[in-house]
């Protein structure tokens, strides 16, 4: 940690181009950064201290916080998975549950339909039981005649009142009735032994369906538990992610207090110098991501570096008309009347400017087809347009911890720093870099090259502490 804060001090002294002073402020590898970074205790501490040292112990606790702010988004993206794992398996439980209940209402169903097959095949048994015994009492009785026929003697036949053929006949009709009682006899055994084997099958499936309901009844009880069981889980990652989000905001807040006071220790002028810029623009790219030589070619393009930040003036409210600075003569279109009047009044309101002497950008004479298109009207080192400007001032208040200005150098870097990571710079490549540049100009394919030749000569400097004498004339 020591040989970082080392590193970032050497690179100060090469980009400001003289020697800081030895510290007399050194902080004990054991001591509690959690207690000593603490903003009211380190205010009491810099009263004690000199500029430098108090910057030091600064830069210090934002590194501090820094790393504190990313530990914690790291155990934000771990629990946000964690909620998403939890709720994919409730879903999947949820989804068990129905499906179970669906297969526990259509199994009963089925019980219920087998129960009144079984109840109906139990009557069809009982009336083929009953048939059997009428069957059997007709064959009894069919038996009881033969048997009597047959126990005639041959002298009761022959001189009995009935015709020996008649007796006969009779026989062999009891006979002829014995055999067919018998036939009807056996089918109907059958058919009782076949609705009992059915009846015994239509049980065996209802046992079956009984044990699939109770297993499905366990099933859904268990899968209720788990659910139950990972909604209280849900719950407490919730409950973790929150304190999470808690702790991100106040380390947040912190880190932003703590950087409102380096930038005000750096202790920038209206029209900074190269080595200033350089050093304010290293500390916005540690809170947007955007790179530092990138942003600083958008304000040298801008304004040259907060040198010129515009050369008319509002006059008419309703024409947007204004005037030169350096004759006095008109200048039309300096503002938008329809969208920046309004913001411009009520931020120099703000800031107790006078908004006919607060100077801003002419108008670039651009016509299309005869007619003129375009406004001027940009404020400050950065060169926003009131409409675009508000757009920002709540970031930039919680960022710096004050209402922003935008003719503050310092001020107007960040929001310029926040605009470009918005158009996407922070990716820090050269296609996001340039669609940056273009959109923050309004497309423009000669302003982007000058910009991405500006940031060339930026970083080379920054990298090396030198500058060749074409960049300087561009920069400079």
């Amino acid at each position: 940690m020591k040989l970082k804060i080392l590193q970032i001090l050497l690179v100060f002294v090469l980009v400001l181009g003289f020697a800081l002073p030895a510290s007399k402020f050194f902080l004990k590898a054991n001591e509690n950064l959690e207690e000593i970074c603490q903003i009211d205790k380190l205010d009491k501490d810099c009263e004690s201290l000199s500029a430098t040292d108090c910057r030091q112990l600064l830069e210090k606790c934002e590194i501090y916080f820094q790393e504190k702010s990313d530990k914690i988004a790291e155990d934000i993206g771990k629990t946000e998975a964690e909620k998403k794992t939890l709720k994919n398996q409730i879903s999947v439980l949820s989804g068990k549950i129905t499906k179970l209940n669906y297969q526990i209402d259509q199994n009963n169903i089925m019980i219920r339909d087998l129960g009144l097959q079984i109840n109906d095949t139990q009557g069809s048994i009982d009336k083929t039981t009953l048939k059997i015994e009428e069957s059997k009492s007709q064959l009894a009785e069919v038996l009881r005649e033969v048997y009597e026929q047959d126990q005639k003697s041959t002298i009761e036949i022959l001189i009995g009142n009935e015709k020996l053929s008649d007796f006969f006949d009779n026989l062999t009709a009891l006979e002829s009735l014995n055999e067919k009682n018998q036939q009807l006899l056996e089918d109907i055994k059958n058919l009782k032994n076949s609705l009992e084997d059915q009846k015994k099958s239509l049980g065996d499936e209802e046992g079956q369906l009984e044990s699939t309901v109770k297993l499905q009844i366990l099933q859904k009880a268990e899968n209720d538990k788990n659910k139950k069981d990972q909604e209280y889980f849900l719950k407490l990652t919730e409950a973790e992610y929150q304190k999470y989000l808690k702790e991100k905001t106040e380390v947040e807040k912190q880190t932003a207090e703590i950087r409102s006071r380096i930038f005000a220790l750096i202790g920038v002028a209206k029209a900074p110098s190269f080595g200033e810029a350089v050093e304010l623009a290293k500390y916005v790219e540690k809170s947007t991501g955007v790179r530092a030589a990138f942003l600083l070619a958008i304000i040298s393009q801008e304004s040259a570096i907060g040198r010129n930040v515009g050369q008319c003036v509002l006059t008419d409210l309703k024409t947007g008309d204004g005037k030169k600075l350096s004759s006095g003569d008109l200048a039309i279109r300096v503002m938008k009347p329809t969208r920046d009047v309004s913001p411009f009044l009520e931020l120099t309101s703000s800031l107790g400017r006078d908004p006919y002497n607060t100077p801003v950008s002419c108008w670039i004479p651009m016509y299309s087809k005869g007619s003129p298109y375009g406004w001027g009207g940009a404020m400050g080192p950065a060169q926003f347009i009131p409409s675009t400007w508000n757009l920002y001032a709540d970031k930039l208040k919680t960022l710096l911890g004050l209402f922003a200005d935008p003719w503050a150098i310092k001020d107007s870097f960040t929001a310029a720093g926040l605009f470009l990571a918005d158009l996407g710079a922070s990716a820090q490549t050269s296609a996001k870099e340039s669609s940056a540049a273009s959109r923050y100009y309004g497309g423009s394919s000669g302003y982007t090259a000058g910009v991405k030749a500006r940031a060339t000569c930026i970083q080379s400097f920054i990298d090396n502490g030198t500058m060749s004498s074409n960049c300087q004339d561009m920069i400079f």
